[in-house]
C-alpha cells in the first residue's frame, strides 16, 4: 500500500507535469527537450529541482566514437587526490529528453560525498536516433572511459553504472554487457527507478495509470518514439529484464518510488538478480513520485535517497573490495 503522496509534492509535481507538453502529443521533439530545459528555469522549476554540489568541480569533456562525439561532464569530489574509483553515470528523458547537466545534482554529491569521480556522458536521443543508438553510445562511452583510465585519473578496479528511468535501463544493460562480452569489470550498479521492461504492463502500472509526472501514456509513447521500428522486439538490449542470464552481475542498489508506474519494474528486476544470486540492495521510498530525485525542493526523500547512493558507492566501489 502506497504512502500517502504530500500536498506540496502533489502540488508541485502536477504544475510541472502541466507546464510541459506531453510527450505523446509533441511532434517536434527538438523543441520539446528545449522546453524542458527553459522549465527548469521558471518559478516552479528553479523551487523544485536540485542544483550542483559545490564541493565537486565539474568539467566538460568529448567522447569521440566512431562517426559521432558525444559530450560529458566529469564531476570530480575537491580535495582528494590519486587515482579515484568511477562511476559513469546515465541521465533520463525517455530516451527522447535529456542532458548530462540534467543529473548534476545527484553525480556532484554522489561525487562530493563519496569521493569517488562520476561521468555523465550524453547519449544520441529518439526518435531521430531510435534504439540500439542509446545503448550502442553509452556501452562505447563506457569502454572508453575504461580505456583512458590513466589520463582521467581513475582507478578502473574501482568502476561503477549508474542511471535513472531510461539511464536505469542503460545502466542496467551496459551492467549485462560488461559480463556477457567481457568490457569494463564493473563492481556496482545503482539502478533508480528504472525501466527494464518495454511491452509487459505491470500491476503498478495498471494500478497507477495517471500519477503525477510519469502516465501510462507516456510511457507507452516514450517506448514507441525510441524503439522506432523495432518496437515489438523481444531484445534484452531494450529490456534487461529479458536477459537470459543474470548471473555473475554486480551488486545492485535499486530504488524505486511508491508513486511511480515503474515501481514493479523495479520489484521484478530486483527479483530477478536475486534468484541469480546477485547481491541487492533494495528501498522502495513512501510518499514520492517518478523523478522524484531530481525534485529535492518538494520531495524530502531525495536528500534520503542520495544520501543512501552515497553510502552505497562508498562501500561498493570506493573502499577496495
Amino acid at each position: 500500500m502506497s504512502a500517502p503522496l504530500p500536498l506540496r509534492t502533489k502540488f508541485f509535481a502536477t504544475v510541472l507535469q502541466r507546464l510541459a507538453t506531453p510527450v505523446e502529443e509533441a511532434t517536434d521533439h527538438a523543441q520539446l527537450r528545449a522546453e524542458r530545459v527553459r522549465l527548469g528555469q521558471t518559478l516552479p522549476g528553479r523551487m523544485v529541482f536540485g542544483r550542483p554540489d559545490r564541493r565537486a568541480r565539474a568539467e566538460e569533456i568529448e567522447i569521440p566514437l566512431r562517426g559521432r562525439t558525444l559530450r560529458a561532464v566529469v564531476h570530480r569530489p575537491t580535495g582528494v587526490g590519486g587515482k579515484r574509483p568511477v562511476v559513469v553515470n546515465f541521465h533520463g528523458g525517455g530516451w527522447v529528453q535529456g542532458t548530462p547537466e540534467q543529473s548534476a545534482w545527484l553525480a556532484s554529491r554522489v561525487a562530493a560525498g563519496s569521493g569517488a569521480t562520476v561521468i555523465s556522458p550524453s547519449y544520441r536521443l529518439s526518435p531521430e536516433h531510435p534504439f540500439p543508438a542509446a545503448v550502442d553510445d553509452t556501452w562505447e562511452a563506457l569502454g572508453w572511459i575504461a580505456d583512458r583510465a590513466d589520463a582521467l585519473g581513475l582507478d578502473i578496479d574501482r568502476m561503477a553504472v549508474m542511471g535513472d528511468s531510461a539511464g536505469g535501463n542503460l545502466a542496467a544493460v551496459a551492467a549485462q554487457r560488461s559480463v556477457a562480452e567481457g568490457g569494463p569489470r564493473l563492481c556496482a550498479q545503482v539502478l533508480i527507478y528504472p525501466a527494464v521492461e518495454m511491452y509487459e504492463k505491470f500491476a503498478s502500472e495498471l494500478r497507477m495509470p495517471n500519477e503525477a509526472v510519469l502516465t501510462s501514456k507516456n510511457m507507452s509513447a516514450f517506448a514507441h518514439l525510441y524503439l522506432g521500428d523495432a518496437y515489438g522486439t523481444k531484445d534484452p538490449l531494450a529490456s534487461p529484464l529479458r536477459a537470459a542470464s543474470f548471473d555473475g552481475l554486480p551488486p545492485a542498489f535499486i530504488l524505486t518510488a511508491d508513486h511511480d508506474p515503474l515501481l514493479d519494474n523495479g520489484v521484478h528486476y530486483r527479483e530477478a538478480l536475486q534468484r541469480a544470486g546477485v547481491p541487492v540492495r533494495y528501498r522502495e521510498y513512501p510518499g514520492t513520485v517518478h523523478g522524484f530525485l531530481s525534485l529535492p525542493g518538494v520531495v524530502p526523500a531525495a536528500e534520503d535517497a542520495v544520501a543512501d547512493i552515497v553510502d552505497f558507492v562508498a562501500a561498493r566501489v570506493v573502499v577496495p573490495a
